[in-house]
């Protein structure tokens, strides 16, 4: 919005010349991001507290959240709402890539928002089923995945870190690949946040990281001297990611142990779901799997858990998945497992950067 009304200002004062920079109105979407969400969200966790909007922990989780339970909740529509509010702010509206970012944000933060209501009104860690809940993924992620299919230059060409000549061409059967990866970064996300600040963290550092690869997916110099695919288009998605970052940090603000508000599946869904259509939509698909490594870890824990145990008659690998609680219940305290996260993710995010020149 700003882009459209005040960058034609330009011709009589040229200050406003600056609204044409991707760059500076990244950095104006992290800023004007952060600020909102610090200063509406004490507003918000008292609005939450007067509608006893509180969190209800699972019985057979580890003992020491049980001292979390009512901690307002569903914090993420106040990540959701400001990052659909900057974003509006600071792009290019006529971008179609926004648009869809937008959609497939606002759609899964609604099934998280239905999830987490039903937990707070039947008072129990059973909301929406699992059924129901990845058909309302899937069918948000199916039509996410055929509108990029359909609209980028691209295809379904997939492009490989460390290879710089190498994109395999999986066709429409790309579409389900797609689908895969928006699904899936929401359900690890989602899976991460357990603890205070957990989720939260990494989405910083994997936001920001894809930030940098948008502005260079959407740069035709620069995305051919580092040898990345180029989407024309994909530089305002940075915009969006700025968006995210800036509300994921004002979010841990708050967030942070011990936490006075949690982003509930309302956020932690979205989030995920955002990530991963980013990663799409600027063809680092697979580069995901180390931006986000965190994510996957903890996603892979549970899904070796319970198959371990299943084929092993109820043996377990981990004292309790997802990841995180193996730890705590080795008696590391919760400041020390998510600090020591936020670590690996740092790290795991400048070493996708360092892809760029290792190719």
């Amino acid at each position: 919005m700003f882009y459209h009304f005040l960058f034609p200002l330009n011709d009589l004062f040229g200050v406003f010349n600056v609204f044409r920079y991707i760059t500076f109105r990244c950095v104006g979407a992290i800023v004007t991001s952060f600020l909102l969400v610090v200063f509406l969200t004490p507003w918000f966790i008292r609005r939450l507290r007067q509608y006893k909007i509180g969190q209800v922990i699972r019985e057979d989780g580890p003992e020491s959240h049980f001292s979390k339970e009512g901690v307002p909740t569903m914090g993420g529509a106040m990540i959701i709402g400001v990052m659909v509010l900057t974003t509006l702010l600071w792009v290019n509206l006529v971008n179609i890539y926004v648009w869809i970012l937008l959609a497939v944000a606002l759609w899964f933060a609604a099934i998280g928002s239905y999830d987490d209501f039903r937990k707070i009104k039947k008072n129990n860690s059973k909301g929406l089923s699992a059924r129901w809940k990845l058909c309302l993924q899937i069918i948000g992620g199916t039509i996410a995945a055929v509108f990029i299919y359909n609209i980028s230059d691209l295809g379904g060409q997939l492009s490989l870190p460390f290879f710089k000549d190498f994109r395999p061409d999986l066709g429409s059967g790309y579409i389900l690949f797609a689908l895969l990866v928006i699904v899936g970064s929401s359900n690890a996300v989602n899976l991460t946040d357990g603890l205070d600040g957990l989720a939260t963290g990494p989405t910083v550092t994997s936001s920001a990281v894809y930030l940098v690869f948008s502005y260079l997916a959407g740069h035709a110099l620069l995305s051919s001297y580092l040898q990345i695919p180029y989407v024309a288009g994909a530089g305002e998605v940075a915009i969006f990611c700025g968006a995210m970052v800036g509300a994921s940090l004002g979010f841990l603000w708050f967030n942070t142990f011990p936490a006075q508000i949690f982003m509930g599946d309302t956020g932690s869904l979205a989030l995920g779901a955002s990530i991963g259509t980013v990663a799409i939509i600027i063809k680092q698909e697979i580069l995901l799997a180390l931006v986000g490594g965190i994510f996957v870890m903890e996603a892979l824990s549970v899904i070796m858990q319970v198959g371990f145990f299943k084929v092993s008659g109820g043996k377990r690998i981990f004292l309790m998945a997802p990841f995180h609680h193996h730890y705590e219940k080795k008696g590391w305290h919760e400041p020390k497992i998510v600090v020591r996260f936020w670590i690996v993710s740092i790290i795991l995010g400048l070493s996708a950067l360092a892809t760029l020149k290792l190719r």
